[in-house]
């Protein structure tokens, strides 16, 4: 019964553990499972009952090579599904602007570098995101009035970034992911993750540290000021 199906879907996210887990698997990397334990800070025998729950759902795939076990998010549709989760968990914490602030000044610092510019899987999220989706939007390369679409200058555009789209599989060209900061929607898709391989490839943004979030270089500031006019007031947090 779908009712029983969603509510044991529900169930694999209604831990801390596992909720952790799953959010610091949107960086699209494997990871082991002692890796993810010393992330939630928790036990190895606690991480892998976990994971085993989560593999066992569908939620995780599991890799082994010799000793070492990995895990990593199922497929990108499981990225969506778990960004999407965050989004509306932080809309529903935090209504209207009355966040509490940040618990520490590291805290804070991850907060606004997470918020200014990161990876969703495998696509830019964070103000970066939609600042680059919008400018997109605004030069006749996407379409967003009738769900997520490239137009035929925009599959032009990423052809003279070299970077021809090809459908590979069920995974649709472009698709909007609601970014959980913004609460607005960033590119997502093979476009997405394209754009994002390449943005990280050519040196226009570069990972900070072991989270997620990205910094814009002094080349990425420029290539997409060039490109798609976004300025640096665009990406103010």
């Amino acid at each position: 019964m779908a009712s029983r199906d969603l509510a044991a879907l529900a169930a694999l996210f209604a831990d801390g553990t596992r909720a952790a887990f799953c959010l610091a698997l949107l960086d699209g990397r494997a990871w082991t499972a002692g890796e993810l334990a010393r992330h939630a800070g928790v036990a190895p025998s606690t991480a892998s009952e976990h994971l085993g729950r989560l593999v066992a759902g569908g939620i995780l795939a599991e890799e082994r090579q010799g000793r070492h076990r990995y895990v990593r998010l199922a497929d990108a549709r499981t990225a969506q599904l778990v960004e999407d989760l965050a989004g509306h968990a932080t809309a529903l914490a935090r209504p209207g602007d009355g966040a509490g602030p940040p618990r520490s000044l590291r805290a804070a610092s991850t907060e606004h570098a997470m918020a200014r510019a990161r990876t969703c899987y495998d696509h830019l999220a964070g103000r970066l995101g939609v600042a680059v989706t919008d400018a997109m939007t605004g030069r006749g390369l996407l379409r967003q009035d009738t769900g997520f679409a490239l137009t035929e200058a925009g599959v032009d555009w990423f052809a003279e970034l070299g970077l021809p789209l090809e459908p590979r599989g069920r995974r649709p060209l472009a698709r909007g992911c609601l970014d959980f900061t913004e609460r607005r929607p960033h590119l997502a898709g093979l476009a997405g993750a394209a754009l994002c391989r390449h943005a990280l490839d050519s040196g226009w943004c570069e990972p900070i540290g072991t989270a997620r979030a990205l910094r814009l270089t002094e080349a990425g500031a420029h290539a997409l000021r060039e490109r798609l006019g976004v300025t640096a007031e665009a990406l103010e947090v």
